[in-house]
């Protein structure tokens, strides 16, 4: 099945998982909605790059994903420049380590805004148009931190949680409408805020990159290799392929081993 002029909105794809989502569609011929904040002139850069790798049309909307109108407002203007949305991916987030008690409660709220609700009200306004058009994939950028824990991270371990959990009521109301909802759990991914997370941890420790990075992922994964954004692209790909038609309500893990510990 072709995916030629289907039209994609991901979220927080000016950068790391999002923008190899996006780079991943624009190669298969797909209208892309970008939305993410950075400087508009990047962003530009970026628009005209997916144009060049094959996008059929490519557009920038900086919704604020924690106001439930203009999410949802997100979704209608791709409808009207593009005629429809066919693949909604819910990638944008952020991360706050602290201790549960010392843990502020605007970062709890602003979180869980961004992170779960914001993809509920993606969802309820894309999945009729979706119906309407008997297909439509909906993907949502889960975590690993979406099926077990770490120390520090309660919003984000939450709204994780939350995510897949979404993610299967959505597959179950959807079923035999020709729209799937699955769920990717990533591990450590290579994303430029991760590869300087380990270069500061190399300068820390006076190695070099590779024994950072092997100090880093082996505490949790076991096989000591970064996932890429372009490895989540190929994944998603195929949750949009007809091959996987019939895969609805997973959670698929792409981390390394790490949840089979």
């Amino acid at each position: 099945m072709s995916l030629k002029g289907k039209t994609a909105i991901i979220t927080g794809s000016t950068s790391g998982i999002g923008l190899g989502i996006a780079e991943s569609f624009a190669a298969e011929g797909m209208n892309i909605v970008l939305n993410g904040f950075g400087d508009l002139k990047e962003i530009e850069k970026i628009m005209a790059d997916l144009k060049k790798k094959g996008a059929s049309g490519v557009s920038y909307n900086p919704a604020d994903l924690t106001n439930a109108q203009a999410a949802s407002a997100m979704v209608e203007k791709a409808c009207e420049e593009f005629k429809s949305v066919d693949v909604l991916v819910n990638n944008a987030g952020i991360q706050h380590t602290a201790p549960i008690e010392e843990f502020p409660p605007e970062k709890w709220d602003l979180i869980l805004s961004l992170m779960l609700t914001a993809p509920y009200h993606l969802i309820r306004t894309a999945l009729p148009v979706m119906k309407k058009n008997k297909w439509g994939r909906i993907i949502n950028i889960a975590s690993v931190h979406g099926l077990v824990a770490s120390p520090f991270k309660s919003a984000y371990v939450s709204a994780k949680h939350g995510l897949n959990g979404l993610t299967k009521v959505v597959a179950l109301e959807a079923a035999n409408t020709g729209v799937t909802c699955n769920a990717i759990c990533p591990g450590w991914v290579l994303t430029p805020l991760v590869e300087k997370q380990v270069q500061d941890m190399a300068k820390k420790d006076g190695t070099d990159f590779d024994k950072a990075k092997e100090k880093l992922l082996s505490e949790k994964q076991p096989q000591i290799e970064f996932t890429t954004p372009s490895d989540i692209g190929a994944l998603a790909l195929y949750l949009c392929s007809d091959a996987a038609r019939n895969v609805t309500g997973t959670q698929m893990p792409i981390d390394g081993g790490w949840t089979s510990r």
